[in-house]
């Protein structure tokens, strides 16, 4: 665990390796989704390269639910630093940019947006979406408010209005919001939004620069495959799967050597599941959760037993996936619920319970182990009676005290020697040893 722990900061440096377009024009980006840590570290890296390309402007286009707050202040923070001016485009029709996706159009040097978009929609929730007690929704409320205040301060935008997404839960149209002095343009298209730009004047880093946009060659950002990769990783019901099988096919090389095909898989699927959980909001006791079941079922299948472990192992490990993402303390803005759903849990469940029977199984008839039961051991054993059977007492016999019944049901005075000849449930039958 400690070698994938460590693969956390090697995630982080990867996603943010970014090839650099050579352009001296515009450069355009596009992100769909959750605003997340991995849409974070992208737009980093697209706005670094803009500016080590020398590219006049950069141009976002947007389609968001919403996100993380972490991942909005970030992003919010790279627009306002950014030598490079930014317009930022709601589009194409029937786009939005609701709860974080509001903080970042009013953050850029150009908020546009396309007929058929919306905007707003930023009340603060708990972590699963759920409403929040009257002081703390106040609390982070206010705090909200206040960054989406200073932001519109600073592109000199309708704060008031801008406000009302996160105090009232407003919600504008694209027009609504050119009216209410939230926007600088409406624009059907990057080319469209290039050609009204042209000569505007923006406030870059406090100076006031004249943007000239005419005839600028338009050059795409690409995510890069890694970064895909990385995206495609970022959802809980995968990582949670890969770790459930990756921890099977470990146990399984473990238990049942065959050539190190199954722990060279199953470590390649935690090590993806690792870099899942690098660019998700990871709750850490949900993790410890999971390890904790991986133990105790590594303990069932080292020991002869009859489940306790496994049941065990098996309960920790469902409640770690349970609890495994999201930060259930912290409230944010509105997303997208970031979760391992019911139905995958109970597959889950299921699944481990099967592969765990089957290994159970397969790796004691490898290693030619036959598993006694508790009642063939007792029955045959020597005890002694340490409370008159009258005909039911007490015998101590195996290193534990049982309730016992005499076979004949002939009273046996306390220490005579007896013979277990049954057992039914934690009660033994008993006749005197000849």
């Amino acid at each position: 665990l400690g070698v994938l722990f460590s693969l956390f900061p090697i995630a982080s440096a990867v996603i943010s390796a970014q090839s650099q377009p050579d352009t001296g024009g515009v450069m355009v980006g596009r992100l769909d989704g959750a605003v997340d840590p991995v849409s974070a570290r992208i737009l980093r890296g697209w706005l670094s390269d803009a500016h080590e390309a020398g590219a006049q402007h950069y141009v976002h286009e947007l389609d968001t639910p919403g996100g993380d707050l972490e991942s909005m202040r970030e992003m919010v923070g790279d627009i306002l630093d950014s030598p490079v001016p930014i317009a930022v485009l709601v589009t194409p029709s029937g786009s939005r940019a609701a709860s974080a996706g509001t903080f970042l159009v009013a953050s850029a040097h150009v908020a546009a947006m396309s007929p058929g978009t919306t905007i707003g929609a930023a009340s603060p929730v708990g972590a699963g979406g759920e409403e929040l007690p009257e002081t703390i929704k106040a609390k982070t409320t206010q705090d909200v408010a206040a960054l989406l205040r200073s932001i519109a301060n600073q592109r000199d935008r309708n704060s008031e209005a801008l406000v009302k997404t996160i105090t009232e839960a407003s919600s504008y149209s694209e027009a609504e919001a050119l009216e209410l002095d939230i926007l600088d343009l409406l624009a059907i298209n990057v080319s469209d939004l290039l050609d009204q730009m042209d000569g505007m004047e923006v406030s870059v880093q406090g100076s006031i620069v004249t943007l000239e946009t005419g005839g600028l060659a338009v050059q795409r950002a690409e995510v890069s495959p890694v970064q895909r990769v990385l995206q495609f990783l970022a959802n809980p019901t995968l990582v949670f799967i890969l770790i459930a099988l990756g921890a099977i096919l470990i146990l399984l090389e473990i238990f049942i050597p065959g050539g190190w095909v199954a722990g060279i898989l199953g470590a390649g699927l935690l090590i993806l599941a690792f870099l899942g959980l690098g660019s998700l909001p990871v709750n850490w006791i949900g993790l410890v959760l999971i390890g904790a079941g991986l133990i105790l079922f590594f303990v069932e299948l080292q020991a002869p037993g009859w489940g306790g472990f496994g049941l065990a192992g098996g309960i920790s490990f469902i409640l770690g996936g349970f609890f495994l993402f999201g930060d259930t303390s912290v409230p944010g803005l509105p997303a997208p619920d970031v979760r391992v759903g019911y139905g995958v849990l109970g597959v889950t469940a299921a699944f481990m319970a099967a592969s765990l029977a089957g290994l159970w199984y397969f790796s004691r008839k490898a290693r030619g182990i036959t598993v006694v039961s508790r009642e063939s051991q007792i029955i045959g054993q020597v005890g002694t009676v340490r409370r008159t059977l009258e005909p039911r007492g007490t015998v101590y016999a195996a290193g534990e005290l049982w309730t016992a019944e005499s076979l004949s049901g002939e009273s046996i005075e306390v220490g005579e020697s007896v013979v277990v000849t049954d057992m039914d449930g934690v009660i033994l039958t008993v006749r005197k040893e000849e």
